[in-house]
């Protein structure tokens, strides 16, 4: 059998023509092409028609020269282009960079990888140099226990004694929440396993969380119209987060002690 292979490249050889391929065809067609095909011999020693398109590894009727005539050629893309600003001012919306594809992929190269990408963000002043957003912010939350431990300690020397007890409560909606909540496990993090979604929660603003200016807490979300999604963020684990949406302001919290939380 060997002796008859041998035979036949030589008679090969010796037969104009028979050694062409896809580089003298000058083929190479991406996917199945039924009429990418050329004369000569296959990677399978069978002397005939022979194919230069990519399906042709798993059919097994390339040509010989399949490998070199075709080589495969991966996407190459460009660097990313600068992020661009917000989609709108005031709301969380999103932000866009892009990049190019440089070179296409061919024969059977690896494809391009994403061409876009967004991101979260949010523009706290409109065109026109005007403050907003800032009810957008995330929230800091932990339990309300920690607030007996935090007015033990020293206060804001900008609080008076008159305003020390100055305050308020938001009452929120939980809408979502990261996974990460319902594992804490650890003594001041347990609190944490109580969030649940759907839930009225109430979060008291009370000194120091409470700006001395504007008499409000980071995040409080009282200018939302309650249809906004606004975010929250648990301190001691910021792996746990989610959103909820304002229901309403109140001058006492009266939430179940699992439920309450304050600002931070």
């Amino acid at each position: 059998m060997r002796t008859l292979w041998m035979a036949l490249c030589a008679l090969a050889r010796l037969w104009p023509g028979a050694q062409a391929g896809c580089a003298e065809a000058g083929r190479c067609c991406p996917g199945r092409d039924p009429a990418c095909f050329a004369r000569g011999w296959r990677l399978d020693r069978v002397y005939g028609t022979c194919f230069c398109d990519q399906a042709c590894r798993l059919t097994g009727d390339c040509c010989f020269d399949y490998d070199r005539a075709c080589p495969a050629r991966p996407c190459f893309v460009g660097e990313w282009s600068a992020w661009s600003g917000c989609a709108d001012q005031c709301k969380p919306t999103t932000r866009v960079r892009r990049r190019s594809v440089q070179q296409e992929p061919q024969n059977g190269g690896a494809p391009c990888p994403p061409l876009e990408e967004r991101a979260g963000c949010l523009e706290y002043s409109t065109p026109q140099g005007q403050n907003c957003g800032h009810s957008y912010v995330p929230a800091f939350i932990t339990t309300s226990a920690f607030n007996k431990e935090r007015t033990r300690q020293a206060t804001s020397p900008h609080w008076s004694t008159h305003t020390e007890d100055a305050g308020y409560c938001m009452e929120f909606k939980t809408e979502s929440l990261t996974p990460h909540c319902a594992l804490e496990n650890r003594p001041l993090t347990r609190w944490m396993q109580y969030l649940r979604e759907g839930y009225t929660v109430c979060v008291d603003c009370q000194p120091p969380a409470m700006n001395s200016v504007s008499l409000r807490c980071s995040g409080d979300g009282l200018d939302s119209d309650g249809n906004q999604t606004l975010h929250w963020q648990a301190i001691g684990n910021p792996r746990c987060q989610g959103t909820w949406k304002k229901v309403r302001r109140v001058d006492q919290c009266s939430c179940p002690a699992v439920h309450s939380f304050i600002f931070i």
